[in-house]
């Protein structure tokens, strides 16, 4: 059995997840500033209540840096909006509120998400300022150093990691690929956060020490050489120590919150005999787009359908009805038709007709436009790779386990296979390969035309890692069915039996016909 812990109920999850990081946090703070406390008394005339003031003040804008951590946090990337567009938005909803809530044709909810993620990140901003500034005088308060130094110091510290946390984005939730306990995860994180803090501190309080010889009388630091020496000792030592807390916070955020949730009742109770897949099935109907809840019932449903540990789990999908299973593949089809849909949104952009991206894309560069908008569409990268391992699990287990065919009956198969090679060939398409004929080569990254190098890189290692996952999914089905196929491809039939009648996101029929084809002879690469 798993380790996981079991969702009492789905709303309850984000909740708990987010005390639980409050009180790992509190406990991990105490920790270090114990240790560190230790040192600061035998470099100071720290008394034992100085010390302890000290404590809350530091532990409480370590709760206040805590709570901005939770507002900026997604599993996916969210678009900011630029400050004229900030500002734009800002004055049409004042606008909006003064006339009573009268709709604007040009006010959008896309434009209102965009100047909510701005006005988050600078609200981040000044809170890490903030923070920095009461941090460092609260741990070295006692020092030689000047107050407006140390202040000076704190807020540089924080303006720039907070900058730095935004441009890098590690506001973005990165889930494991090996989901591990709490305690094994945690402390490989420790140190790393270790490590960072160290180089973070000790960079800039070189930094700042530059800094503060070109400043006024006021900022300069007075007193004998042993007691300068000393006064900076400490100084770096409260720098550290915060700044190992506020590591040590943001990897037990995404530590905490990237565990996989269990959305099931008890193995051996009433509701998992009688239905143990509806409460997975509301989730996955019924939670927010690119929320946190809708990623951890995708990764519950990708665990339960690619393992064996929990078997009755996934028989369960199988019922007499079929109507599970078929609300199952339904949730996996729909990011990844989202994901085609895109692509052929951003594609279509670039090239307006898609019958010969080849030739095209030999000539046209990829203007800022297109870029953005083929970029977007992979913010969903994990969700559809969950979509696409549970498709081709669950696929497979049916040929054994689906008792009543419900898989073959209800086309779900057809559905399953079509879906993964459309989503496969427009993610090639990004590539430059030829979408359809006999050449099978792709171009090469220097002779496509991108807005700038770094474009081309970050764009080309998403394609290729989703192509990957939905190449290996492919190869999964036709491995398990290519007695089948192959049966179905001499008698003429396999376009029948194997893709839906509908007409596909991207390609033609025919096309997808012809990259089956390749995969049934191990062609496909």
């Amino acid at each position: 059995m798993s380790s996981a812990p079991i969702a009492p109920s789905p709303p309850s999850v984000i909740k708990d997840r987010r005390l639980r990081f409050l009180i790992w946090q509190s406990i991990s703070t105490v920790s270090v500033y114990l240790f560190s406390s230790l040192l600061l008394l035998r470099l100071g005339h720290f008394s034992l209540s100085d010390s302890l003031l000290s404590f809350l003040a530091l532990h409480a804008f370590l709760l206040l840096l805590s709570s901005s951590f939770l507002l900026l946090l997604s599993p996916c990337p969210a678009p900011a909006a630029s400050l004229p567009e900030l500002s734009t938005t800002l004055r049409k909803s004042a606008f909006k509120w003064a006339i009573g809530g009268f709709p604007r044709p040009d006010f959008t909810v896309d434009s209102v998400s965009r100047a909510w993620r701005s006005l988050k990140s600078i609200f981040f901003l000044v809170v890490c300022v903030v923070a920095g500034i009461f941090s460092v005088v609260a741990a070295c308060w006692d020092s030689d150093e000047g107050a407006y130094s140390l202040r000076l110091r704190g807020a540089v510290f924080g303006l720039v990691y907070g900058a730095y946390y935004l441009a890098s984005k590690r506001w973005i939730l990165k889930f494991p690929i090996i989901q591990r306990p709490l305690f094994y995860s945690f402390k490989k994180y420790f140190y790393s956060s270790f490590t960072s803090a160290l180089k973070m501190s000790v960079r800039w309080f070189v930094y700042s020490f530059m800094l503060l010889l070109f400043l006024p009388a006021e900022f300069q630091i007075k007193g004998t050489i042993g007691r300068w020496l000393i006064s900076q000792i400490r100084v770096l030592l409260g720098i550290f120590t915060f700044s190992f807390c506020w590591e040590i916070s943001h990897h037990l955020l995404q530590v905490v919150h990237t565990r996989r949730c269990i959305f099931a009742p008890p193995q051996g109770s009433a509701a998992a005999e009688t239905n143990p897949s509806k409460t997975l099935l509301e989730v996955l109907e019924q939670s927010p787009p690119k929320s946190l809840l809708q990623h951890l019932a995708y990764l519950d449903l990708c665990i339960v359908s690619e393992n064996n540990t929990e078997q009755w789990r996934r028989a369960a999908f199988f019922e007499e009805s079929g109507e599970t299973y078929r609300q199952v593949i339904r949730a996996c089809l729909r990011p990844l038709e989202n994901f085609t849909s895109k692509l052929v949104e951003g594609l279509e952009g670039r090239y307006g007709d898609c019958s010969d991206l080849f030739l095209k894309q030999m000539s046209l560069p990829m203007d800022f436009h297109t870029y953005s908008k083929l970029n977007a569409a992979f913010d969903d990268y994990e969700l559809c790779a969950w979509s696409s391992r549970s498709l081709a699990a669950l696929t497979v287990c049916s040929r054994h386990e689906d008792r009543y065919k419900v898989a073959q009956l209800s086309s779900c198969n057809t559905a399953a296979v079509s879906t993964l090679l459309t989503a496969l060939l427009a993610v090639e398409a990004c590539l430059g390969k030829k979408t359809g004929g006999p050449s099978k080569q792709f171009l090469s990254p220097t002779s496509m035309k991108w807005a700038t190098v770094e474009e081309q890189r970050e764009l080309h290692n998403q394609a290729y890692a989703m192509a990957d996952v939905l190449r290996a999914s492919i190869y999964q089905i036709v491995s398990a069915f290519w007695v089948d196929m192959q049966a179905s491809a001499k008698s003429m039939v396999l376009d029948k039996n194997w893709i839906s009648e509908a007409k596909p996101l991207f390609g033609a029929r025919s096309v997808l016909v012809q990259k089956l084809l390749d995969f049934l002879d191990y062609r496909a690469v």
